[in-house]
Formats: C-alpha cells, sequence, structure tokens
C-alpha cells in the first residue's frame, strides 16, 4: 500500500502568476499522513535538519522512500516542464517555526525546484501560511496563500522573483523540504556552502533566516 497519491500531483493545476509553482492536498490522503505523522522525527529546536542527524519510524521511513522513487521525479518535472534525471537532491526536516522565520525571499541560486510538504493535522492562525509573492518588498502583495495544512504538497520553480514569505508564527509547524538542484559543479560547491552558513548562523549565532 503506498501512501503518497501521485495522481494528484499529476493531476493538479500549475500555476504561473507569480511564478510557477503547484499545491496538491492530499497528496498524503488523511490516513497516511496520520501513519507518517505518527513515526514524525523527534524534533526539539526551531531549525531544518538533515536526515542524517534525524531518527524516525518506519512509516516516515516509507514516506521518504517514495518520495525519492524515480516516478516522483518524472511526475514533478513533467508538470513544470524541466528535465530532473540529473538533479542532486536535498532533504530537510522541520518542526519548530521561529519569530525570525518567514522572510521574503527567493530560494538559493543552485535550486531548481523546491518541495515543501506539510504535516499539520490543522491550521487556524493567521502567521505560518506561505504567500507567493509578487515583490520581495511587500508581504501583502501576494497572489495565493497557502496554508501548512498535513499532507499537502506545495513546489515552485525558483527564479529570481520567486518571492515567498509569511507572517510570524511561533510553535509546532511540522514541514519537509526536498530541494532539486542544478547539476552543475558549481551549484552543488555553493549550495553547500550556504547550507553551512545558514546552519552556522541558526545554531551558532543565532542569526534568523
Amino acid at each position: 500500500m503506498t501512501l503518497i497519491d501521485l495522481s494528484a500531483l499529476e493531476a493538479c493545476e500549475l500555476h504561473n502568476d507569480p511564478f510557477d509553482y503547484i499545491v496538491v492536498p492530499d497528496f498524503l490522503p488523511p490516513e497516511a499522513l496520520a501513519r507518517v505523522n505518527a513515526d514524525y522525527p523527534a524534533i526539539d529546536t526551531a531549525t531544518n535538519h538533515d536526515l542524517a542527524d534525524l531518527r524516525y519510524g518506519a512509516q516516515f521511513s516509507t514516506f521518504l522512500g517514495e518520495l525519492q522513487t524515480s516516478a516522483f521525479r518524472q511526475a514533478l518535472g513533467d508538470k513544470f516542464g524541466v528535465d530532473l534525471t540529473h538533479c542532486p537532491t536535498t532533504i530537510t526536516v522541520r518542526k519548530y517555526c521561529e519569530q525570525s522565520d518567514g522572510n521574503i525571499h527567493t530560494d538559493h541560486w543552485s535550486k531548481v525546484i523546491t518541495v515543501l510538504v506539510y504535516f499539520n493535522e490543522s491550521w487556524e492562525h493567521e502567521g505560518g501560511r506561505l504567500r507567493m509573492l509578487r515583490s520581495e518588498h511587500d508581504l501583502e502583495d501576494y497572489t495565493a496563500e497557502v496554508k501548512p495544512l498535513g499532507g499537502q504538497l506545495l513546489a515552485f520553480r525558483r527564479t529570481d522573483h520567486s518571492w515567498h514569505g509569511h507572517k510570524p508564527f511561533v510553535g509546532e509547524r511540522r514541514m519537509l523540504q526536498y530541494n532539486f538542484l542544478s547539476s552543475s559543479k558549481l551549484a552543488r560547491v555553493s549550495q553547500k556552502v550556504n547550507r553551512f552558513g545558514t546552519h552556522f548562523g541558526k545554531r551558532v549565532l543565532g542569526i534568523g533566516q
């Protein structure tokens, strides 16, 4: 029995305003979400964690395996019209959000497609809802606002104008980030340097992103 609903990804609409993105409700159907959440990694800090640093149960591991299949990679690439065949990937997992999170930004230039999967059973908070923005200057100038509801997948193509952010929220906000990176050597090196700097700033210096 599979956990993810690949047909939901294949059937979803590709939005182009203000940049290319998709939203897939029930990418993890409710019953599958409950199983994966029961095996979610035990995390007690508000930062992104590499999988190698985490412990998690069998259902979460199964979900990760399905997410990293060639079938998912192909379906995602087809949706965006991008060949992801040879793209390296990174996966990080998060459980808590802090006041400094959500500032308007585009992702690092080495990223091709960013995938976010949420695991929160409900979301009534005004903060923490990711907005697709028209510029880097105004959080209120957005074309879509996505609640981080459990089972939902959000993915977007990284560009120089793929601005996004959310209003501040402090508390539990479960999320997995899956990035497809440029296959160029320079991009891989730059991504490693960027991730080290982010890790150092968040863990050691206490600097928010």
